[in-house]
């Protein structure tokens, strides 16, 4: 198989063997909370907030929409489970050998924005550090054409070297650091609880603040029209994960880990981490007299040593996030491009690489919303990509999958010269409908004119795509059930 493929196999790409698998359940469940306790995951709560909802709703909201997105990274994870393959493989058995290259870039790409964009988080972490250590805020004038401080170019460049180490170090240092660090982030959270409510005497009114959308309020009425937008830019949020979770789950000890360790560690810890944001920044509107929803801010105002460990903390946290998250999937998509010539290792560089050159300091200061806007936009691609697996996975195939075809340019799944085209059509089904409301959503003055149907359409992007792509995909491969 080796010899005849070699185009479409690596040692990476190849399924996992007995003695790869490692992971039992708490690995999985720690490898989730190290994810979930996250700098963007506690800002989310803030995004709502501001959107009209109370505390209490945001913090539903949020558990809502993790628990709905762990259904698809379980019947996804399966497959990884099962037979030890990455999700660049798997996505073989849909759109064929050559044009699994589709959903593997869609998914990398997305992948790149957000490693970046965690970089220059961490790299401001550093940033905020050196300004506590030295006695007062870093500065000086911004670099022609980067828009930034050299102090900051120096520690985002930093912060890109840490993690580049783990990079060169492979998957098992990342598995590591995540069982490693997980009770550390627990124990951190407990702390920040403590130290606000013994500053501020109590956790302040906001969580008594009641939501926008009660009678009287200045959006009555209107809370199915904020809820919906916000449950699918919150799915959205880990819709990465949910189609790259065999990436980790080929890992497993046994299907049960991997179903019992995401359970555990994924809807729970994001809700209460949801409920830890909105406690703390309600009571720094008793400290400081506004809410603060940044928790660099929040650290950089504790005093002696307590800011140089919370500071630590947070780059730990951010550095743990941003492997997991955001290299291991784009590392396996860059490789599965052309396995031949990219390995594991070197699509994480690609990745590194990405991060590098994009300056995610732009991305963030020229993005309107981009909480929303990003959120929703790349779960209106993602979704059908899910809803294709799945239904390729458990109605097509019933959960049995040629493990040698996935690596034969000529075997089961070429298809049409690599490409299965019913794939392909369901996917651009799935995708043409949230595309007007998108544009209405991220260019507004641009495209005014797009109808209430297709922006409520773009409400649902996650669900919408999802539904229609695998609808049609069922349609277009039903006839080919038996031969499968």
């Amino acid at each position: 198989m080796q010899a005849e493929s070699n185009q479409l196999w690596n040692e990476d790409l190849a399924p996992t063997s007995e003695a790869q698998r490692t992971w039992r359940w708490y690995h999985f469940a720690a490898l989730w909370v190290g994810m979930v306790m996250c700098i963007p995951a506690y800002t989310l709560s803030a995004s709502l907030i501001e959107g009209g909802m109370s505390g209490y709703q945001a913090v539903w909201t949020v558990f809502l929409a993790n628990a709905i997105v762990l259904v698809p990274m379980l019947l996804i994870g399966h497959a990884g489970a099962k037979y030890g393959i990455p999700y660049a493989v798997l996505a073989r058995t849909s759109f064929g050998v050559r044009g699994a290259r589709l959903p593997a870039l869609m998914r990398a790409i997305v992948a790149c924005g957000w490693y970046g964009i965690q970089t220059w988080f961490g790299g401001q972490m550093i940033y905020t550090l050196g300004g506590v250590l030295i006695g007062h805020p870093l500065g000086g004038d911004n670099i022609t054409g980067l828009g930034i401080n050299a102090a900051q170019l120096i520690c985002f460049l930093i912060f890109w070297g840490i993690q580049f180490w783990y990079i060169f170090h492979g998957m098992e240092s990342i598995r590591q650091l995540e069982t490693y660090t997980a009770p550390l982030k627990i124990l951190i959270c407990f702390v920040l609880l403590a130290w606000v409510y013994n500053k501020a005497g109590s956790f302040g009114a906001l969580l008594d603040q009641p939501s926008q959308f009660v009678e009287g309020g200045k959006k009555a009425g209107q809370f199915w029209t904020t809820f919906w937008p916000s449950l699918t830019a919150m799915i959205g949020f880990w819709a990465t994960l949910a189609l790259n979770i065999p990436d980790f789950t080929r890992f497993a000890k046994s299907q049960k880990d991997q179903i019992l360790g995401q359970t555990v560690g994924l809807p729970a810890p994001m809700g209460l981490l949801a409920l830890m944001a909105v406690i703390v920044t309600s009571a720094t509107v008793v400290l400081y007299g506004k809410a603060l929803w940044d928790p660099v801010d929040v650290a950089s105002r504790m005093t002696g040593a307590a800011v140089l460990i919370a500071l630590v903390i947070l780059l730990i946290d951010t550095v743990s996030v941003n492997l997991a998250a955001n290299l291991v999937g784009p590392a396996y998509d860059f490789s599965a491009l052309n396995p031949k010539l990219i390995s594991y290792k070197t699509g994480g560089y690609i990745t590194a690489g990405i991060a590098l050159v994009m300056m995610p300091w732009k991305i963030l200061e020229t993005t309107q919303g981009y909480i929303f806007t990003w959120l929703i936009g790349y779960s209106a691609l993602l979704g059908p990509i899910a809803g294709i697996l799945i239904i390729d996975y458990y109605f097509i195939r019933q959960t049995q999958i040629n493990v040698p075809a996935l690596y034969e340019e000529h075997g089961q799944y070429s298809y049409q010269k690599g490409w299965n085209m019913a794939a392909v059509i369901a996917f651009a089904m799935g995708v043409v409908p949230n595309i007007p409301g998108f544009l209405n959503a991220a260019f507004p003055a641009s495209f005014p004119e797009v109808s209430a149907m297709l922006k409520t359409i773009y409400t649902y992007a996650w669900f919408v795509g999802l539904a229609i792509s695998g609808i049609v995909y069922f349609v277009l491969m039903r006839n080919k059930r038996a031969s499968v």
